[in-house]
């Protein structure tokens, strides 16, 4: 028998003689995350210093007088082939990079599928040895291999970075502080669905402009903009799957609210033209490549300053609060802001 049933916006679906539980696509929700993942963890070494925690995706060890270790790990699939390698790097990277550590180590495991060339592996290879460079980061280990079960190109990367202790950034906000974003909402998206519907986005866009939204991948981390920001930042969250709804993360670990102006954010034209065909919420689908930045309003100036001198675009579209309302102001008019239940990203690729 098969009992159908609604619980916090997220349907699940019992097998009443087993027992079990159908999980829906995509990033397991808060609930699951907290009843079954966080609940089966025993974190009990002296050296960490922040473990599993809902919004913090990396974890914080001791490594000596002066520093910590930041570690971070994430999947790579559903990207273009043609760019993995530097998916491979930057999303794990990234993780790293918001807590203010600088990338050092990478151990990548490489699942390909049946029919992989040699010249495929290598070009995969290149291309995350050019990210490496950039940044100083080297491959310590990991693993490749080919599999009849793996479908497409498919990785899994941890990366390590060290960081001074008096310069780690957590993922907590005060009252008063400002919400900066980078580069744009939605953009991991519409770049996606110029790579895999292109078919379909030839009903709104030239054969140029889908090129040029596929270029955009190299907008896909926040590397680059986060160890800019550092040094101005309270504290960063890079926005993954489930878009800004990133916010009520943040909100709920530092216990204050937060309100957003829906004209402050941005998204390229591009990818507002996307967004709109696929009539998607751009607040709450996957934008990989956009950065939280939780500002001390005195800091901000010369955060957007810093981050635009390097060719960044940020501006700011909200700030928190002491009351914990979290609010979206659209038109002059108070909403609420939008929760995680699905994101478009993770059914559509």
């Amino acid at each position: 028998m098969i009992i159908l049933y609604k619980k916090q916006q997220t349907i699940l679906v019992r097998i009443s003689n087993g027992g079990l539980l159908m999980l829906p696509f995509g990033k397991i929700r808060s609930e699951v995350l907290n009843n079954i993942i966080l609940k089966n963890i025993s974190v009990n070494d002296p050296k960490i210093v922040f473990g599993p925690k809902e919004g913090f995706d990396a974890a914080v060890l001791e490594y000596d007088e002066k520093n910590y270790l930041v570690i971070a790990t994430d999947p790579i699939l559903g990207v273009p082939k043609e760019h993995f390698g530097f998916f491979t790097y930057h999303f794990a990277s990234s993780d790293v990079a918001v807590f203010g550590a600088i990338p050092k180590w990478l151990i990548v495991n490489l699942l390909l599928p049946n029919g992989t060339t040699e010249e495929d592996l290598n070009s995969v290879m290149r291309e995350l040895n050019e990210e490496c460079k950039k940044y100083g980061t080297s491959i310590i280990g990991g693993h490749t291999g080919v599999y009849s079960t793996t479908r497409s190109f498919t990785a899994t990367t941890t990366a390590i970075g060290l960081v001074k202790k008096d310069e780690l950034k957590l993922p907590l906000a005060k009252p008063g502080d400002d919400i900066i974003i980078t580069k744009g909402i939605a953009i991991e998206f519409a770049v996606g669905a110029a790579w895999f519907r292109t078919e379909e986005l030839k009903k709104i866009l030239s054969p140029s402009q889908i090129s040029s939204l596929r270029e955009m991948y190299t907008l896909e981390t926040v590397v680059k903009d986060a160890l800019l920001a550092k040094k101005f930042a309270r504290g960063m969250h890079d926005v993954t799957e489930g878009g800004l709804t990133t916010l009520h993360e943040i909100a709920d670990n530092s216990e204050v609210g937060f309100e957003v102006y829906y004209e402050k954010l941005h998204m390229p034209p591009l990818v507002k033209k996307v967004v709109k065909f696929y009539g998607v919420n751009p607040l709450t689908v996957s934008s990989t490549g956009t950065l939280i930045i939780i500002s001390p309003q005195e800091n901000t100036s010369k955060l957007i300053k810093a981050l635009h001198s390097h060719g960044i675009n940020a501006s700011t579209v909200g700030k928190f609060t002491e009351e914990k309302e979290r609010a979206l102001i659209k038109k002059g008019r108070k909403e609420e802001f939008p929760k995680f239940e699905k994101d478009a990203y993770a059914e559509m690729y």
